[in-house]
């Protein structure tokens, strides 16, 4: 055991003496010491396995140099990777900035419609009911039928009293013109004048009748209830048997011609708004959007400050002095394509986005970028200018 630890050292100095003959500062290391370097650093590891490999100098050397290289290159690549991830949030953030802070949309949306308040123009029990709810109709159509018996009675009435008045009119008309025929000594001009009286009385009373006669007529042909538009009959309650009352409601018919989408828009966003351009209203659940494109922009809405309190004194809401929220003006979109598939249906949700298609055909890519620029970011402090002829003052017509 001894003798064994004993040989290990002598052959630890054997190898560190070789080493240091063939130091690098001498300069002129020959290829043979490098050899006999070589062969005792691999003898070592055969004689000893629990001993490390001994690498040369210039070993090292080379793996430091290599080392160096590729740390210098790992710090390089991190630096770049580091500024294009700086780079792409910047972007990232001015374009979601843009979006969602001055870009031309909105989430607050709402489809609207007209509605015909169809209500009958003489009273009477509903005889007929010809229409069931959710009923598309078309303009004319028959809704419900009141009982016309007593109308067809009132112009029967009307009738007899007009041939009555008639013949009235006829007797007197005679009467008149044979007192006109005779000599002033027959009839005096008194006698003629009554005459003449009574037949222009008659006529009165004839053409008074004549009206009463068209007037039966109409409210005969009122009996009939139809529809004033094209669409949908929504929220029927009626039903056969119920009263009619003259100008009361009781059939609502949605306007199928009439629909629209309303934009409830920030008023930071109004400088990038102009009627005409092309508008897209997306449904939720729905994909393919509306086509449309902005018809009006509303010139007024309400101020809750306005109204009047106690004594007719102002009513001044608090608010934060350091929170401002912008104010909502309506946006009136104009339908001009509906995809297959997508109801209309008065209040439904959509996100109204505004397309703005009238720049410039000679702007370049910076001229665009700039112009995008000063009207998203610029405008929420006030230093953006609205397009010219977007909004017509309230002098245009």
């Amino acid at each position: 055991m001894d003798a064994d630890v004993h040989d290990k050292a002598i052959e630890r100095d054997k190898v560190q003496a070789i080493v240091t003959r063939a130091s690098p500062v001498a300069g002129d290391t020959s290829t043979r010491q490098v050899g006999e370097i070589d062969d005792v650093a691999r003898s070592l590891p055969e004689r000893d396995p629990g001993n490390k490999p001994i690498v040369s100098p210039s070993g090292k050397s080379v793996a430091l140099r290599r080392g160096g290289a590729l740390r210098t290159a790992r710090l390089l690549l991190r630096k770049v990777a580091t500024a294009a991830v700086a780079v792409v949030a910047v972007l990232v953030a001015l374009v979601t900035w843009d979006h969602y802070n001055a870009g031309p949309w909105t989430r607050d949306g709402r489809v609207r419609v007209h509605v015909a308040s169809v209500a009958p123009q003489i009273s009477g029990q509903i005889r007929d009911l010809r229409i069931v709810d959710n009923q598309f109709v078309h303009k004319g159509d028959i809704l419900y039928v009141i009982e016309p018996f007593d109308f067809e009675v009132a112009l029967r009435a009307h009738k007899a009293t007009l041939q009555q008045k008639i013949a009235d009119l006829n007797v007197k008309q005679l009467q008149s013109e044979r007192r006109s025929r005779l000599s002033d000594l027959s009839a005096s001009v008194e006698q003629k004048q009554v005459y003449e009286g009574s037949a222009l009385q008659a006529k009165a009373a004839v053409d008074a009748a004549q009206e009463q006669v068209s007037q039966g007529e109409i409210n005969l042909q009122r009996t009939e209830v139809r529809s004033p538009v094209n669409g949908i009959v929504t929220n029927l309650l009626l039903r056969e048997g119920d009263y009619a009352h003259q100008g009361a409601t009781n059939v609502s018919i949605i306007d199928a011609d009439s629909y629209w989408v309303d934009g409830y828009f920030e008023e930071t966003k109004l400088a990038r708004l102009c009627v005409g351009d092309r508008a897209e209203a997306k449904l939720m659940g729905y994909s393919a959007p509306i086509i449309g494109h902005i018809a009006t922009v509303t010139r007024g809405i309400s101020v809750s400050n306005a109204a009047a309190s106690t004594q007719g004194l102002p009513n001044v809401d608090p608010v934060y002095t350091w929170v401002r929220l912008a104010q909502r003006v309506p946006v009136r979109i104009a339908i001009d394509n509906v995809p297959a598939g997508v109801p209309l249906v008065s209040g439904l949700t959509a996100t109204v986005t505004i397309r703005n298609g009238k720049g410039s055909a000679g702007e370049t890519l910076s001229q665009r970028v700039r112009a995008e620029l000063e009207t998203s970011f610029f405008g929420l402090i006030g230093g953006a200018q609205a397009r010219p002829g977007c909004i017509p003052s309230p002098s245009s017509p």
